[in-house]
């Protein structure tokens, strides 16, 4: 069955045609799901499929069961790993409105990370669309839990068959979405992180900077080294010794006269739930430094008790306080304090519609 769709008239440059997926789950199979969705292994019922080609540009946009995509066996993805992805939520408030928090950061980064990849840029405007178009046949899986969401992935990838080594002329652009339960279980608990000293997450003039899956797969061999030692997640470090950051989440030290501090270099992915916080923490009164972090710094700043706090965070946890940094050589534990998770709760409010949004965050996607 196929209707259309069209979107508000303020961005109206997309019309997508939507075809019903005849197998769609029923509300008491989904309402099932969403007791206790756990995190990326349910999916909803369609996904938003939009086509670029050097000729025709952004073109085909829809919205169509979700499924496998048909990809030829020289898709240039699967040969040169041109592909980038984004993270971002969509959160149900008391009144059932459905909306999502800062899409144009999310698009503004998926759009840098294409320029890295040599991949077209969808407009922000598109992007901010086609989030609308899924949620306008899936609005039914945002849950309503406490600290429950859905999470958006769009992702691009080169689909040109073609073995040569340059941009594909051929890309797509889909949206899934996915329930995500409560990150923390039992309650938040600081995490033990192993210090990477044999591997690189990226280099100068690297993708590091790009939200693409090349990234992610090379952190996994370290980060199971990680978890070998005991450890949750892995840190690292850049080739003069500076902090980078974990396998997906950006680091954050506060020390006790009220700076906080956030390593900030090329290689380093720009984290939009980490200038949130900080964005709440400069709204207090704080002093908020983006900059170099040396491992000496961070150790020294615990071992004399300058710094007083460090914590992680990313899309999926939010916030996750950092209680032990452990290597080969030395196990460090760190400092807990209050305002890592003080501005935890202050975001997720907002998210939530709990709190006033003072700064225009949120985008309402069900409207």
């Amino acid at each position: 069955m196929t209707d259309t769709a069209t979107t508000s008239p303020a961005a109206a440059e997309l019309t997508f045609a939507v075809t019903k997926n005849l197998a769609a789950k029923s509300a008491a199979q989904r309402e099932e799901i969403l007791q206790n969705p756990g995190f990326g292994t349910s999916f909803t019922d369609h996904m938003v499929d939009v086509c670029w080609s050097e000729k025709g540009g952004w073109h085909r946009p829809r919205v169509q069961p979700y499924g496998p995509i048909p990809l030829d066996p020289a898709a240039a993805v699967l040969h040169y790993g041109q592909e980038i992805f984004e993270g971002i939520k969509a959160y149900r408030h008391a009144d059932g409105s459905i909306h999502t928090f800062r899409p144009d950061r999310n698009a503004a980064r998926l759009q840098k990370s294409a320029r890295r990849l040599a991949l077209p840029e969808l407009p922000t405007a598109y992007f901010l669309q086609s989030l609308r178009a899924l949620i306008a046949v899936d609005g039914d899986w945002v849950p309503s839990g406490a600290d429950q969401s859905l999470y958006l992935r769009p992702f691009m990838f080169a689909k040109e068959a073609f073995l040569g080594v340059r941009p594909a002329k051929k890309v797509a652009f889909y949206v899934i979405a996915s329930p995500a339960g409560a990150y923390f279980t039992g309650g938040i608990k600081p995490v033990r992180i192993w210090l990477s000293e044999s591997y690189a997450r990226a280099g100068k003039g690297g993708t590091g900077a790009a939200k693409t899956g090349g990234n992610y797969a090379s952190s996994l061999l370290p980060q199971s080294e990680a978890y070998e030692k005991g450890c949750d997640q892995v840190v690292f470090l850049d080739a003069d010794r500076n902090v980078e950051e974990l396998g997906g989440m950006n680091v954050v030290f506060v020390f006790k006269d009220g700076r906080v501090v956030t390593p900030e270099s090329d290689s380093i992915l720009e984290g939009i739930t980490r200038d949130s916080l900080l964005q709440l923490a400069e709204d207090r009164g704080l002093t908020v430094e983006r900059r170099a972090v040396s491992l000496e710094e961070w150790r020294q700043g615990v071992a004399s008790g300058d710094i007083v706090e460090v914590f992680a965070c990313g899309t999926a946890a939010v916030v996750t306080p950092i209680g032990a940094l452990v290597s080969e050589d030395f196990e460090d534990e760190q400092p807990l304090g209050d305002l890592a998770l003080s501005l935890r709760e202050e975001l997720t409010d907002i998210q939530y519609g709990r709190r006033e949004d003072k700064h225009g965050w949120l985008v309402r996607l069900d409207s």
